[in-house]
């Protein structure tokens, strides 16, 4: 099991990918699409607000008190290519 990494960057784009960059430098790429059916992506499913993301308290967190855990985050995600 990984020692917990905060996420201290992010970007958000149009086809529901999040652009990450961990405290250790690595960079990675997570596809929410499948989890924009579920609560509470829901809501953020065809909505500006899903390219609103931003760092808070090392994690991903979008408007109206929604966020995703930096676990999932960094398990499920890809390493970029440098």
């Amino acid at each position: 099991m990984n020692d917990l990494l905060d996420i201290v960057n992010v970007r958000a784009t149009n086809d529901y990918k999040l652009f990450l960059e961990f405290e250790n430098g690595e960079r990675r790429v997570f596809d929410m699409l499948p989890y924009m059916d579920r609560k509470p992506y829901v809501c953020l499913k065809g909505s500006p607000f899903f390219k609103v993301a931003y760092v808070d308290y090392g994690t991903v967190c979008w408007p109206g008190n929604i966020d995703i855990a930096p676990e999932t985050l960094y398990d499920l995600s890809q390493p970029l290519n440098s």
